[in-house]
């Protein structure tokens, strides 16, 4: 799993776990974090990039599934739902 949130202290993170099923806890831990920053440009950069590396191992194994990047047009609705409410 490959996710992106928003953080206090204005920071965007990216974060990545495998199995996260098998934990005792759904909470990240700090070893999950690829990334941390105040740019969403680099936090998507981060996390495109941690998902080209999960696909590519999709495909060594034979998987065919197409994986969509993450889009700063995906991300921007969430973000004015938080800051303006907006729906």
């Amino acid at each position: 799993m490959i996710w992106l949130e928003r953080k206090e202290g204005a920071l965007w993170a990216v974060g990545r776990a495998v199995n996260p099923q098998h934990r005792p806890s759904g909470e990240p831990r700090g070893d999950d974090y690829l990334f941390e920053g105040h740019e969403l440009g680099d936090a998507l950069e981060a996390a495109n990039g941690a998902l080209e590396d999960d696909a590519r191992v999709l495909e060594d194994d034979g998987s065919t599934e197409h994986i969509r990047p993450f889009t700063r047009k995906e991300v921007l609705p969430t973000l004015e739902r938080f800051f303006f409410g907006r729906r």
